[in-house]
């Protein structure tokens, strides 16, 4: 076996060995190339690695897997911005029913750094290897017989500029996995770079992160439409620094149709935490709250339908209470969170924001969650926010909840 120093020769930078998963893989020494202590050292290695990103990798082997039951078939997947390889490889060690794994980076250093790993965890004769430009390599698999089962698109930045190529590159009843790191302009602090990117507003509120993953899902669904394919999200989650989505992919004129009669906006107050959702890709043309008066900002047009499917997250779930990967009580409570929120209402509320605004002392958001079921209404924490819930209660009705939490 070689020693690690042997690696830093062949790569000419610094290099650490992990492991993670089952795989081990040779990926640069981070803290080499960190000057100063806010400095993102991923983006200024020679090949883009980011350990943050492990309970990213963790899911989407679950997600994978889970997928792979319900199709009870053989997987040829795709990821057409490979990096070091991680990625890809423990899918090839850790999901059953994998036949081919395609990784792809147009960085000469990445590719080499993934054919060492490739080799490394023995999984050369499952894994090809391609060193190109994300679009072209995606476009030399649009016809019908070269295309993929599963595409994990995991870019630093926005997806979007790999959208169409991915899309033509997935089989009906394929799996699209896209990631976007870019939350600035998706949680509404540049709107203009969000609607130039996803094709609509963001809005600044306290479930920006919610808007992130709908307008993600909506840029999906309006591309996916052009080329009569139907959308259905299935799964998707956010983290500190960016948002996940997977959703299936199915041909049909009438199926796109439908995906797009899931596109809407959503219009909040600021004045009194009203919001409501409005169907259709038409602005509405509503500008004041009914509760308040106050002018109403809006959101979209977006995703309005399910961004969790329910009985998937049951399957991946099950998948989790099979593998340990050192994140399962992370990975545990991420599930269990997404799952109960699956059927709730788009946005929630969180509490910290409306004790602010009444200017009362915070009340615990289990009371308020108890309240409001006990006057009949659906309620449950959701995984976007610590101090949030979901709720089927109109606004005011939730701040009279939080005010007699605090009472009793």
């Amino acid at each position: 076996m070689l020693r690690l120093v042997d690696y830093e020769m062949e790569f000419s930078f610094p290099v650490s060995r992990i492991k993670e998963g089952k795989a081990e893989v040779v990926v640069p020494n981070l803290e080499k190339f960190r000057k100063d202590v806010w400095d993102y050292a991923p983006s200024k290695a020679p090949v883009f690695f980011n350990p943050a990103m492990n309970l990213n990798r963790d899911l989407a082997v679950l997600v994978l897997q889970a997928y792979q039951r319900t199709i009870n078939g053989e997987l040829i997947i795709s990821e057409p911005l490979a990096g070091c390889g991680v990625r890809g490889i423990r899918f090839a060690k850790e999901v059953e029913g994998i036949c081919e794994v395609s990784l792809n980076d147009i960085n000469p250093e990445a590719y080499k750094m993934a054919q060492h790993n490739v080799e490394l965890n023995a999984v050369d004769k499952v894994i090809k290897l391609f060193n190109m430009d994300a679009n072209l390599f995606l476009s030399q698999h649009d016809a019908p017989h070269k295309r993929f089962n599963y595409i994990d698109l995991d870019p630093f930045g926005t997806p979007i500029p790999y959208l169409d190529s991915a899309i033509r590159a997935l089989r009906s009843g394929g799996l699209l996995a896209l990631t976007a790191t870019d939350l600035a302009p998706l949680c509404g602090v540049y709107p203009k770079v969000a609607l130039r990117k996803y094709g609509g507003l963001a809005l600044r509120t306290e479930y920006s992160h919610e808007i992130a993953i709908r307008l993600l899902s909506g840029c999906l669904a309006s591309a996916a439409a052009k080329h009569d394919i139907g959308v259905n999200i299935i799964f998707s989650h956010k983290n500190s620094h960016y948002i996940r989505a997977y959703a299936l992919l199915n041909q049909g004129a009438k199926k796109a149709s439908l995906s797009l009669q899931k596109m809407g906006f959503i219009m909040h107050c600021f004045s009194c935490f009203h919001r409501e959702t409005v169907s259709g890709i038409i602005p509405p043309v509503k500008a004041l709250c009914d509760e308040c008066g106050s002018p109403l900002k809006i959101a979209g047009p977006l995703w309005l339908g399910k961004i969790v499917d329910k009985d998937f997250c049951e399957l991946v779930e099950n998948e989790a209470s099979k593998k340990r990967t050192g994140e399962e009580d992370r990975i545990r409570k991420t599930l269990t969170l997404v799952k109960a929120e699956s059927d709730a209402p788009p946005t929630f509320f969180v509490i910290d924001h409306i004790s602010d605004k009444l200017n009362i002392t915070i009340p615990p958001v289990s009371k308020v969650i108890k309240i409001l079921e006990k006057e009949g209404f659906k309620t449950c924490p959701t995984h976007f926010h610590t101090r949030g819930l979901k709720t089927d209660a109109p606004a005011k009705t939730v701040l009279e909840a939080v005010k007699e939490a605090l009472k009793n």
